[in-house]
């Protein structure tokens, strides 16, 4: 019976009880690829560009390699009712993706958060995950998150996730280090409690501590709260010449800044890359952010782009008249991976695609020449710190060039 031949297919791994109609379906000429991002709420002008570069890396292949045509469908793993990404969708997504046998790649997801909760259920899949925006260390590098970290995530004991962006452990130095540079003697950490904001909180923690900045206050605060004045009132108390929050333009960073300004503090404000979005000064109003916040994030800043970073800098603005967001260039260049991992495999096979990515080594990328380490990091180590002058992003320093 040929139905029934083609329910043990290799393709079909990991997918249980399936019919013959889907069966067949995982024969077709046609490979998915499909991403989870946050599309509603906030986040989704920063989703919004990481989706357009994704959809011209994709593009500029003609929407086929080889014999296969592409197909991307962009999933949303956000809900109205939390306004931002939601543990419930994000498992979702991840079962349908895993059932669909023609989705060959997971590009994904926005926040740390989010991954942990999908990466377990694609990698029993052997489901291939390329993250343009995931920073939390604990996902793939042992000995910097919790215990069980980063070994949880691949019950298969096989990698399959990558991400193109450097990890916190590298942003949290390079802003304690910058506070340093500032003359910052007193800083106060605040985060959302979330995976993300709490992990590069406690890098910026163990940093500033090394080179000798007095921590004065380390809280975590209510994301959904109205207003942080009483919070402030206490920071201010504290002569901090600066405070730090590790979260996102979504968990109130733009509430916090607002209110620092209100009580009357003069401390300097500074956060992640998980707020270098529009939508922070938008949220909290420029001049409660302009000549007092500083930005850290991975990579160049898209203006400063160079080389192939530079052409998609401009052809963005050209396709799309806007300015790219941060995260548009890994949303491109996690296509990137994907597209060249099909490529590599030159088979319409989970496991294939993924052990291809698996070897890839200098990759000529929009970012630069760069390879994944054996758990899937980046070799990149590049990182900016940008001022907020204007109702703008202005880049004041570049680390690690």
């Amino acid at each position: 019976n040929p139905c029934m031949k083609r329910l043990f297919f290799p393709l079909c791994l990991g997918v249980l009880a399936m019919t013959c109609s889907v069966a067949f379906a995982a024969d077709s000429q046609v490979i998915k690829i499909v991403s989870s991002l946050p599309r509603t709420g906030s986040a989704n002008a920063q989703s919004t560009t990481l989706v357009n570069g994704i959809r011209m890396a994709i593009d500029e292949v003609g929407g086929k390699i080889g014999d296969y045509t592409l197909a991307y469908e962009d999933w949303d793993d956000a809900s109205p009712e939390r306004g931002q990404w939601d543990p419930a969708v994000e498992a979702a997504n991840a079962q349908k993706a895993v059932k669909d046998p023609d989705i060959m790649a997971y590009i994904g997801t926005y926040n740390s958060g989010a991954a942990k909760i999908a990466m377990p259920i694609l990698n029993q899949a052997a489901l291939l995950m390329v993250s343009p925006a995931n920073t939390y260390p604990g996902l793939t590098k042992p000995g910097m998150g919790e215990a069980n970290e980063p070994a949880v995530y691949r019950p298969s004991g096989k990698i399959n996730f990558f991400r193109v962006v450097p990890a916190d452990d590298i942003q949290g130095e390079v802003a304690a280090q910058w506070a340093k540079e500032l003359g910052i003697k007193k800083v106060f950490i605040l985060h959302d409690r979330e995976l993300y904001g709490k992990g590069v909180a406690d890098v910026f923690k163990r940093s500033c501590i090394k080179l000798g900045i007095t921590v004065v206050g380390y809280e975590g605060i209510d994301p959904k709260a109205a207003n942080y004045r009483s919070l402030m009132t206490k920071v201010k108390s504290t002569d901090a010449d600066m405070v730090y929050f590790g979260g996102t333009t979504q968990t109130n960073a733009g509430q916090l800044a607002k209110d620092l300004v209100s009580v009357g503090a003069r401390a300097k404000f500074m956060v992640p890359d998980g707020c270098r979005e529009q939508a922070l000064i938008e949220s909290a109003g420029k001049d409660n952010l302009d000549d007092r916040t500083y930005v850290t994030f991975g990579g160049l800043p898209p203006s400063q782009l160079k080389g192939r970073g530079r052409e998609f800098y401009d052809n963005y603005k050209k396709k799309y008249n806007a300015e790219p967001e941060a995260y548009a260039v890994y949303g491109y260049e996690a296509a990137r991976v994907v597209l060249e991992g099909i490529k590599r495999a030159g088979k319409k096979d989970r496991a294939a695609i993924t052990e291809a990515i698996t070897n890839l080594r200098d990759f000529d990328g929009v970012l630069g020449k760069w390879s994944f380490d054996q758990n899937g990091d980046t070799s990149l180590k590049v990182m900016a710190v940008e001022e907020i002058k204007d109702g703008k992003f202005t880049p004041v320093k570049i680390v690690g060039m």
